[in-house]
């Protein structure tokens, strides 16, 4: 039994969800010009980020499961999302993860056919969804309706004999669950390109060839099974992981378009290359709302997600091009006025930065990835406001800008 569109339960968890994930400060923020001064402070808050549809629908699916089976053993494949706080509390709702984001391989030895699994919002490899029907469990899919849209995609190259070329990181659980649909059909091929570099040495072998074996080893763990470049790379379809820098994939999409007007000629593009528009519409949004933000009067940015949340990283990514950018994942990494505790831009490691924010009045634009809740950004501005001895006045009070 595999289950998609939740048990009928949204009044019954609403309570728990917003006592969980909202934000009376931010909700007061959103209607009232998305911004908030507070002494020398001003908050100001992108126009589109945080929780996006996709995480709205498979948090709503975890705990209406939750309520629905409050005597079974439930487990999660991993992460629901990319964000440690929300992960926390759907374990100490005693859902049990199954492996870590770390992990490639899923261990079902301990689920039974009593049991029910929920499918996170990235969704699964077809093998992980084959060995789940195997069991007989209940099964309850969160996978993201953007990230099955590029799964069709990615089976329609296969099915049509192109392999498919997708934008994304190889251990990233989305990419994995999306490169196994090309292996659905025979002779199936996929192959992953982290970035315009990645994608620049597979257009160069396209048009002119190249050492097949160097090849091979520098893409070892992001191509399918018995790849051959000089075979697979004759017919491709491009594809991305959705919370990718969208700029990025479709730049990747015009070089592979390139690659194969030169290589085959322009007349025969349509035999050897398709590219369709993956993009997820969330991931859009918020990148073009922390673009329109940097434009802004701001003088310092915080990013607020998960370290290990792709969509979350490329805003910082983003942002850090025109302005001081803080990637933080919790109110706890505002040490104070002076210290702040984050994850630079292209580290993996947290650091603590001295100076981070300006003395005086300041403004300050907030940003968040598609899995940081509502609550993790009220409460971020209430600690910043803290550690400057400012108060934050009852939203009754509080006058709304014009």
């Amino acid at each position: 039994m595999i289950v998609r569109r939740g048990f009928g339960l949204k009044e019954e968890i609403k309570a728990p969800m917003a006592a969980d994930y909202h934000s009376e400060l931010v909700d007061w923020m959103k209607t009232t010009g998305h911004q908030l001064t507070v002494g020398s402070l001003t908050f100001r808050l992108a126009r589109e980020f945080g929780f996006c549809y996709g995480v709205d629908f498979a948090l709503d699916l975890a705990y209406e499961t939750r309520h629905k089976f409050p005597h079974k053993r439930i487990f999660l494949i991993s992460e629901i999302i990319h964000n440690p706080r929300v992960n926390r509390r759907l374990q100490e709702l005693g859902i049990r993860f199954l492996k870590d984001s770390r992990q490639r391989e899923t261990n079902f030895d301990e689920v039974t056919a009593d049991d029910v699994v929920i499918v996170p919002a990235f969704g699964a490899p077809v093998t992980d969804m084959e060995a789940l029907r195997r069991k007989g469990c209940i099964v309850v899919d969160t996978t993201c309706g953007s990230v099955v849209a590029v799964w069709k995609r990615v089976e329609r190259y296969a099915c049509d004999g192109y392999t498919a070329i997708i934008h994304g990181k190889y251990n990233h659980e989305e990419t994995r669950a999306t490169s196994s649909q090309a292996l659905k059909y025979p002779g199936g091929k996929y192959l992953i390109v982290l970035d315009k570099t990645e994608a620049a040495m597979v257009c160069d072998y396209i048009v002119q060839g190249g050492d097949k074996h160097a090849f091979l080893t520098h893409f070892a763990r992001a191509a399918s099974p018995g790849f051959d470049p000089d075979r697979d790379l004759e017919r491709v379809g491009l594809a991305n992981q959705t919370t990718m820098l969208s700029s990025e994939s479709l730049e990747i999409a015009g070089m592979f378009r390139q690659a194969m007007i030169r290589r085959y000629g322009a007349e025969r593009l349509e035999e050897h290359f398709r590219s369709f528009d993956t993009i997820c519409t969330a991931t859009q949004n918020r990148q073009d709302a922390v673009l329109q933000l940097v434009q802004e009067n701001i003088d310092v940015i915080l990013v607020i997600g998960g370290y290990n949340s792709s969509n979350t990283n490329h805003l910082c990514e983003i942002a850090s091009r025109y302005k001081p950018t803080y990637h933080i994942n919790e109110a706890g990494c505002i040490l104070s006025d002076r210290h702040i505790r984050h994850k630079p831009v292209d580290g993996r490691a947290e650091v603590t930065t001295e100076g981070w924010l300006p003395e005086g009045p300041v403004i300050i634009g907030l940003t968040a990835g598609a899995s940081t809740p509502d609550r993790v950004i009220g409460e971020v501005i209430a600690r910043v406001a803290a550690c400057r001895g400012e108060s934050l006045p009852e939203l009754s009070r509080l006058v709304p800008h014009s």
